[in-house]
């Protein structure tokens, strides 16, 4: 399943253009953290800023934190 999944995404109108524009890689960076329901789980908590609906910060906070798990995990990239 994962082999049809990796070639079928390189197959056109398998994806739309958008769905792959944010996956790791497509900028050169390793993407950034996600999180899920509950706001609190294992007493960690959900970013505010994911919380509040702000398209432009979210997305601020997606590439901040993309450059910091590059720089952290794989600087060469940079």
């Amino acid at each position: 399943m994962v082999l049809v999944d990796s070639v079928s995404r390189y197959i056109e109108g398998v994806l739309k253009e958008e769905s792959t524009k944010e996956e790791s890689f497509t900028q050169n960076l390793l993407e950034y953290p996600q999180y899920t329901r509950p706001e609190i789980f294992h007493k960690q908590k959900v970013p505010e800023v994911l919380l509040s609906g702000h398209h432009e910060n979210i997305a601020k906070w997606r590439k901040q934190k993309q450059l910091e798990i590059t720089k952290k995990k794989r600087p060469d990239l940079i």
